[in-house]
């Protein structure tokens, strides 16, 4: 196609000689411009030909087998301390405090002394008494030899029998008051020893409440209380579900129970026995209370004090255990990342049970023998290819 520039004349319009041909310029253009498209298409396909081709990294891992062990079934819960016994120590006579031989917070054995009370008073009335006895020990004593005497004369019957008989009631009343003598004498010596208070049981004293140089009263307010914790019980509650298997296991033999302190440092818990059982559930919490004794010999258990309680029930043979941190928390439940032997991972759904000594019982989803993976699974999707980091030691 040709076009033409110039003006109109009466021959006709005016021709120029300047022609200009369009058409080729734009199919060489539309020409250029394909190659370029089809250029761009082809690279970004080699592009993406090439993510495809080139392997993903593995993702670092730590791993360990899974394994069969015994372990124990057991029911955890929070308890407190419990005084074996406890012991409010009052005066049984009135006086006035002279001694205290102990201190605040001291461990005490039985029949050690704590108090001393004025015995002044009731030395004296020893004193008095047993110069009472005396007189009515020597009355009594003249009594007898007159019955004696008269024995042999109313058998001569030189006196009157009547006569005989008062004599013979005298001295036996006169016996009578020699025994009361005794009887008073024993009683003030009780006194006297009431007036040294000791210690009933071995404990840990608390805060005096009466101070030296106070009068006290028999029978009156607490001096002191002593609280008993060698042995020791630690209460606590469990859900009723397991009653049935409590009383089981119980009569079976006894149940182990095991106590540690949060803080103290120890590394072992305190291991007693089962003692108690309520005779009721708690209808407000559905459970039932239970007391362990503890012979508490590092005295590391305290009345009051709350405390970690496991109770052992049985012992469950060839259970399957892995790493606790092994098991991860999904929307559909628990799961676990295994490891396959061409290093890639597969997340297997499990059911787990109890938690021992930082493994966790997998009652169904691995068998035994099994790599997991234990650090790193925020990283891991099914398939992913892992490595298997060192162990740290």
């Amino acid at each position: 196609m040709k076009f033409f520039s110039g003006r109109n004349t009466a021959d006709g319009p005016e021709r120029r000689p300047e022609v200009f041909y369009v058409l080729p310029v734009l199919k060489k253009l539309m020409k250029t411009a394909a190659l370029s498209a089809l250029a761009a298409v082809a690279l970004a396909a080699c592009q993406a030909k090439a993510k495809q081709i080139q392997p993903k990294p593995s993702v670092p891992v730590a791993a360990a087998y899974s394994e069969t062990r015994t372990v124990p079934v057991q029911v955890t819960a929070i308890g407190a301390g419990e005084a074996y016994s406890t012991v409010q120590v009052k005066s049984m006579v009135n006086g006035q405090i002279m001694k205290i031989h102990y201190r605040d917070g001291q461990f005490v054995k039985r029949g050690q002394l704590l108090f001393e009370i004025d015995r002044r008073t009731y030395l004296a009335a020893l004193q008095q008494a047993q110069a009472n006895m005396a007189r009515d020990v020597a009355l009594y004593e003249n009594s007898k030899r007159d019955a004696s005497r008269y024995e042999f004369l109313v058998k001569k019957d030189y006196v009157p029998k009547e006569q005989y008989d008062q004599l013979r009631t005298n001295a036996a009343a006169q016996g009578a008051v020699v025994e009361a003598d005794k009887a008073a004498i024993k009683n003030i010596r009780i006194q006297l020893d009431y007036c040294m208070i000791r210690s009933p049981i071995d404990g840990v004293t608390g805060s005096t409440q009466i101070q030296l140089g106070n009068v006290v009263k028999a029978n009156d307010v607490p001096m002191l209380t002593i609280a008993q914790v060698n042995p020791i019980y630690v209460t606590f509650s469990v859900p009723e579900r397991y009653l049935p298997e409590i009383k089981k296991y119980d009569a079976a033999g006894g149940l182990k129970v095991f106590a540690t302190v949060p803080g103290t440092g120890s590394s072992s818990p305190e291991e007693g026995r089962l003692t108690f059982i309520n005779n009721q559930v708690d209808p407000a919490t559905g459970t039932i209370l239970l007391k362990g004794t503890f012979k508490n010999a590092k005295r590391l258990l305290w009345p009051g004090q709350f405390a970690n309680v496991v109770l052992q029930l049985t012992t469950s043979p060839d259970a399957v255990l892995v790493p606790t941190q092994a098991v991860q928390n999904g929307q559909e439940g628990q799961y676990v990342f295994v490891i396959r032997p061409d290093m890639t991972v597969d997340m297997r759904p499990v059911r787990i049970g109890a938690e021992y000594q930082g493994y966790t019982v997998i009652e169904k989803g691995i068998k035994a023998g099994e790599r997991v993976a234990t650090d790193g699974q925020m990283r891991l999707v099914p398939g992913a290819k892992v490595t298997i980091k060192p162990a740290v030691l």
